[in-house]
């Protein structure tokens, strides 16, 4: 090659080198700045987490600019150290009563929390959800529902009428002509399933020792709903006054909790419009047990004031206007209760006594929305008991309190608005006292302090054998798991159906040794073992033997 050919090549390699090396380099800067940028939104965010979305957005375009991001990012620092310090960590140590409910004779509850996003005001998502109950095989829960799309399809009639609904195999036919009568049937009868299952949950919670129970305001899905909605009578009279009967036959209180949407302070026409169509559905649905009268003025349902909008002042006059237009027997079971974002204790009692409303007292939310004049903890609310105790009593109603603890890691209020699996502790409460446990381990909850303090039904409770069930249905099998020639020839031998038999009353109770309590973080054991499970266990034994 020529000497001037081979310096142009040499020259062009050399750029081309020079190239790709920069192009990395712009690479790795591009890719060090980038988690510095998201590090910075995530700060903002975090701090600012009850702030409309188009300030988020806002202070995310700002990250973008240089300056503006170094300005959001000390106004974050100043608001994290400020956090802690007011509300946080370092806040002043809560002062508890030493005060224990002891011997205990008051009923005790349970409730499915909801999702922890959401944690403030939205118990009814999940609420009358039992562990034990929701994982056997059928599931026994009272939530089922659908979305609006699902009412629209089941419009149309089945591809085969006269079979059941199957998920791939008789689907509605879009090609048939519509009919809303039958999309409403098919709502109504997810209504009437969680209506039965009712029944299972009274008996299997009377069994251990529970009388306290949180309907699901799901429990007839889009039922409140403007266009979609419908009246529970007469399609649903009889199965809810079957389920009353149970519950006055065992003597088990029922209540509700409309959701977070449900705010007659709210300044919009059509939010209130929308819940006094949601609580009178909810009175319906009460209404429809047809319990006697001290359980029916016990079955409550229990609201939030909601939001402030920029005023708590204008709220509660809001609040009081739009109660002096509820239905009398919305007004006879409406229960307000304090809440973990903005409305303290000290803040409804006035509007309770006023009004002639009860107050629910709930524990958890008095811990990190409370009024100056008090600290933080059971003990400086106990001076407030005999009023809150007088709301109950002047409309004659059995008072109810709530209890919960925060999540062990919990700092800030947001966190803190988190609950633990279980509770350790009794609140200073009357020893007679209806009291609602919210934890995300629901009915193990109720379980964990009976065996704690040694409460009525402590005892009544086994632990579940991992992963196995003595309470469900099954097929007699070889020791390889294949049926028997027997049963596949259909003469087994009657002694044997009958070992593997289980009546309906012994579905899903725990079977004869009542094993239905599992240890702290192990739901897990409620369900089958994971295929493979039983692969890695003998692999691990072979291999210890080794």
């Amino acid at each position: 090659m020529p000497p001037k050919r081979r310096a142009t090549v040499t020259d062009s390699v050399a750029t081309v080198a020079g190239d790709v090396a920069l192009a990395r380099r712009k690479i790795a800067r591009r890719s060090t700045r980038q988690p510095k940028e998201e590090e910075a939104i995530e700060t903002v965010a975090s701090i600012s987490s009850e702030t409309a979305v188009v300030e988020k957005k806002t202070k995310m375009r700002a990250v973008r600019k240089p300056a503006a991001r170094k300005a959001s990012v000390v106004e974050a620092d100043n608001e994290d150290e400020a956090e802690p310090a007011e509300r946080g960590a370092k806040r002043p140590p809560p002062v508890n009563s030493d005060i224990l409910p002891l011997p205990w004779n008051g009923r005790l509850g349970y409730v499915r929390l909801p999702l922890e996003a959401i944690d403030a005001q939205t118990n009814e998502k999940q609420a009358c959800l039992n562990t034990y109950l929701r994982t056997a095989n059928p599931p026994v829960f009272s939530s089922r529902t659908c979305r609006i799309a699902s009412i629209l399809e089941h419009r149309h009639p089945l591809a085969d009428p006269s079979q059941p609904e199957h998920a791939t195999k008789n689907r509605p036919d879009k090609s048939k002509p519509a009919d809303v009568e039958l999309g409403q049937k098919f709502v109504q009868g997810l209504g009437l399933a969680n209506t039965r299952d009712i029944v299972k949950m009274l008996r299997w919670n009377d069994k251990y020792g529970i009388k306290f129970m949180r309907l699901s305001s799901e429990m007839f899905p889009f039922a409140s709903h403007a266009e979609y909605g419908y009246k529970l009578a007469p399609f649903a009279a009889e199965a809810l006054a079957a389920a009353g009967q149970v519950a006055a036959e065992l003597g088990h209180r029922l209540t509700t909790h409309p959701g977070q949407f449900t705010q007659i302070g709210s300044p919009r026409k059509e939010v209130v419009t929308a819940s006094f169509r949601d609580l009178a559905y909810h009175d319906e649905l009460l209404s429809l047990l047809r319990l006697p009268p001290q359980l029916d003025r016990d079955a409550v349902m229990i609201l939030h004031m909601g939001g402030v909008y920029g005023d708590k002042q204008a709220t509660l006059d809001r609040f009081r206007e739009n109660y002096a237009r509820l239905p009398q027997g919305v007004k006879n079971r409406l229960v307000l209760e304090n809440d973990d974002v903005a409305w303290s204790v000290h803040d409804l009692l006035p509007v309770c006594e006023e009004l002639n409303i009860p107050l629910v007292l709930d524990y958890h939310h008095h811990n990190i929305i409370f009024d100056p004049s008090i600290r933080e903890g059971t003990h400086d609310i106990i001076e407030l008991y005999p009023r809150i105790a007088a709301t109950w009593t002047r409309k004659g109603i059995t008072q109810k309190m709530h209890y919960s603890e925060p999540t062990a890691a919990a700092v800030t209020p947001r966190d803190r608005r988190k609950h633990s699996p279980r509770v350790k502790v009794l609140p200073p409460c009357a020893r007679d006292m209806d009291l609602m446990i919210e934890a995300k381990d629901k009915e193990q909850a109720v379980f964990e302090l009976m065996r704690t303090y040694k409460l009525p039904g402590w005892d009544l409770a086994n632990d579940i054998v991992p992963h196995e069930r003595d309470d469900e249905p099954r097929t007699a099998k070889t020791a390889g798991g294949k049926k028997t020639k027997t049963e596949i020839n259909g003469d087994a031998d009657q002694d044997e159906i009958a070992a593997e038999t289980v009546t309906a009353q012994e579905f899903g109770m725990g079977g004869p040794e009542n094993r239905v309590y599992w240890p702290t973080g192990m739901e897990e054991w409620l369900r089958p073992p994971k295929r493979g499970s039983g692969k890695d266990t003998k692999m691990d034994v072979e291999s210890e033997i080794e």
